[in-house]
């Protein structure tokens, strides 16, 4: 499908949830990535119990510069609702999401973006799983991870290595035809699942990878690996 030659800019979409920790550093790392756009940052705060909105707006008043966009959730609703809020918040050409945490260094945009603005691709996922650096960290993680790649690419015919990642970039008028409606982890499969279902050209490039444990704030469990199953049939079997 077609695509705009020249993007007006970028949209990162940063969902966050009790990231006081961190979430001013990665902000930092996003204000300070090398790409050759204009950056919108659009921060939605899913109901954190934490400092987390105090550390955004410290960081809004310490850099004026950027175009920071601030929401809030008044309650958790999930990551996929925070992904939704800030895409309907979104105003640029080209959308990449980004979590709140350290696992995703802003580094890798250049070249999750670079078969977007060449013209190859109407979206792109990064992959931990073809040769960047990443932590050494749990296995049966990544089992869970492969197999819920696995199990997508049965279902949409793609032939992804991270169908879960976090790095999706992708047009901002691909990503509202999606009309996206998970509320939590489901977002993973369920814009894979569109993707597919529009006929849209999806590309994968190498992305490093720091994950975290759960002693160091990981949120992700076992049970929302069963529900992204469950996303992945659904969206493969149901209107």
């Amino acid at each position: 499908m077609s695509t705009q030659a020249q993007p007006t800019g970028l949209s990162i979409l940063i969902p966050v949830y009790d990231e006081e920790a961190t979430i001013y550093e990665l902000l930092r790392r996003v204000a300070a990535a090398d790409v050759p756009l204009e950056l919108e940052v659009l921060v939605v705060d899913d109901g954190s119990a934490d400092g987390t909105a105090a550390e955004i707006e410290r960081f809004g008043r310490d850099h004026p510069e950027l175009v920071l966009v601030f929401h809030r959730h008044p309650q958790n609703r999930g990551k996929g609702a925070a992904v939704r809020t800030a895409l309907s918040l979104a105003t640029r050409d080209l959308v990449l999401i980004q979590d709140g945490d350290l696992e995703y260094h802003p580094k890798d945009y250049p070249q999750l973006l670079e078969p977007l603005l060449d013209g190859r691709a109407d979206a792109v996922f990064g992959s931990r799983f073809l040769g960047g650096p990443h932590r050494v960290l749990y296995f049966w993680h990544m089992v869970a991870n492969k197999s819920l790649t696995l199990i997508s690419n049965m279902m949409t015919n793609f032939n992804l290595t991270d169908m879960e990642v976090c790095y999706k970039a992708m047009w901002r008028h691909v990503a509202l035809s999606l009309d996206l409606q998970s509320e939590r982890f489901g977002i993973e499969p369920e814009i894979t699942a569109k993707l597919a279902r529009g006929g849209w050209r999806l590309y994968e490039v190498p992305v490093s990878y720091a994950g975290r444990s759960y002693e160091e704030g990981k949120k992700i469990t076992w049970h929302d690996g069963a529900a992204a199953l469950g996303h992945i049939l659904r969206h493969r079997f149901l209107p």
